[in-house]
Order: structure tokens, then sequence, then C-alpha cells
């Protein structure tokens, strides 16, 4: 019993300040055995996982007040202490106490929240502008490139297989490259086409549904919201590491609810031109329309 109660209290600590200090988590994606947060890439993220620590500090130390308050009574008034018990009722001051005091913590803790939660939701002057659409079961894309509504389909890479070998295996015979084929980790988590977004850049979100309702998340940039259908809602978010970051749907969608992931592309400024012109090139081979970016060069010659 001992050595349960150790093991337990151990577990504990570590939820604890693995909340706040993203203990054995990775950048962009979850890891084995992950106890905390994944590291932050926003300064939304930061700033959320620093308040969730100091809330768990705080609900520490009530439980632990808590927990040795009772303890106190049971020692002080136990039957082997008051044969005799005495018989009271009421107590202004304890009663004005146990009123007033958690009155003053829940303000303690809406004031922060509150603030995060304007911080959140004041959406910013944004340099990018990209509307997501959640459908049964992938996501799409869509950029204003020259004027001209690009549109990315960014479905699960290696649907339909039972393990991973098979994954491996069906997409060499698709003709997929190397690069190409998910990790073990990144199995149901890699999407055929990221959202794309450049470093240090303040990115606006308008997040939308087909059909059902979804929800956007990537739980390093601390941002979720729900894609409503017939609704269109806003985040936004300026990542500050390049990376490649994941997040899944979050809003029971339906059969193929897990199977529906996010994959979002931090790259530096100086890349961010070609990877939008690579991705309009693909949009342009797959739809039959001209490029944008070409139509744009031409009218400029």
């Amino acid at each position: 019993m001992a050595r349960l109660t150790a093991v337990l209290s151990a577990t504990g600590l570590l939820a604890l300040f693995g909340a706040g200090s993203a203990f054995a988590a990775g950048l962009g994606q979850p890891e084995p055995w992950q106890l905390g947060f994944q590291l932050p890439a926003t300064d939304i993220a930061e700033r959320v996982q620093g308040l969730s620590f100091w809330l768990h500090i705080l609900a520490a130390a009530i439980t632990l007040f808590v927990t040795a308050l009772l303890a106190y009574v049971c020692w002080k008034f136990s039957a082997k202490r008051n044969p005799n018990p005495s018989r009271f009722t009421h107590n202004t001051t304890v009663e004005v106490v146990w009123t007033v005091v958690p009155v003053l913590i829940l303000v303690a803790m809406a004031y922060p929240s509150i603030k995060l939660l304007y911080y959140q939701e004041t959406i910013p002057e944004s340099e990018l502008t990209i509307k997501a659409t959640g459908y049964q079961w992938y996501w799409d894309y869509t950029y204003n490139v020259d004027g001209e509504e690009v549109i990315v389909e960014s479905l699960m890479a290696g649907k339909g297989y039972s393990t991973y070998e098979e994954m491996v295996e069906g997409m060499q015979a698709d003709g997929y490259s190397e690069e190409e084929i998910p990790s073990d980790m990144e199995w149901k988590l890699a999407a055929t086409a990221p959202m794309i977004v450049p470093v240090n850049t303040k990115v606006r979100l308008h997040v939308t549904a087909a059909d059902v309702m979804h929800a956007w998340t990537v739980p390093s940039f601390g941002v979720k919201v729900d894609a409503v259908p017939g609704r269109l809602n806003e985040l936004w978010f300026e990542a500050n590491t390049v990376g490649r970051y994941f997040g899944q749907c979050s809003e029971l969608c339906g059969r193929d609810h897990s199977y529906m992931p996010i994959m979002v592309d931090v790259v530096p400024q100086e890349d961010w031109d070609n990877r939008l012109a690579e991705m309009v090139e693909e949009y342009a081979s797959k739809s039959g329309e001209p490029s944008p970016v070409k139509v744009a060069a031409v009218a400029a010659e």
C-alpha cells in the first residue's frame, strides 16, 4: 500500500509540473508517455500553459489544505479524545471566512482567465488570411493568391491500411517517395498536403464546415475552434518556431472522425514564396486552371 501511494504521489507531481513545463513533450506532435503539454510554438500557447501551471499550483495548495484540515478534525474530534462531545451550532467568523475566501479565489482565477480569453479572441491586423473548411472527412485550405482563390485538399496520408507496415508497402507500391511516407509516430497524423504559413507572421484563419460540425485545433499553437456549417468562425496565431505541427479534428463528426488530421508547416520567410508557388502549381495541375502566379507574371511583363 505504501509503495502504491508513493507511485501515485510521484505520478501526480510529474503531471502537475508537466502541465507547465511540457514534461516529455515534443514539438508539434505527441510523444510516448507524454504527461504535459506539447512545446508551445506561439505566444498564445505559452500563455495558456503558464495559466494552466499556476491554476494547478493553486488547486494543489487547496487540496493539501483541505486534506490537512480534515486530518486535523478527525484527530482533534475523535471519539477517543472526546468521549462526551460538545454540542453547538453556528460560528459567524467561520461562516464568513468559508464564503469570502472561495469568492476571492474564484476572482483571482477569473481575472487572468478573462484576460487570456480576450487576448485570444481579439484578432490583430493579420498578414495572411486562410480559410479552412471541414468535410467528411478531410480539410481543405483556401488561399488568396493575386486575387485568385487557390484551394488545397488535405487528406490523411496512408488512409485505409490496418497496420503501419501495410501502409508503407502500399504507398511504396503507389509510387510515393520515402520523404512522402509518414513515420510510425506520424502515421494517422500526417496529411497529403499541409497548411503552409511563414514563421513570425500573424495568420487569421477562417473556419467553417460543409456538412457536419468539425473542430480545427493544433495543440502547440494553443488554438481551437468549431467548424460549423453555414457559419464562419475565426482564430489567429503567430508561430515563432519553424517546424511541422499536427492536430486532429476535435469534434465527433462521424465514422472517420479519427482519420481527419491537421498538418501545418511553418516555414522560414525566405522559403514562403517558393512553397506557395509549388502549392499553386500543384493546384493548377489538378484543377486544370492557369496558375495565378504565372498569370501575374505575364501581366507584369
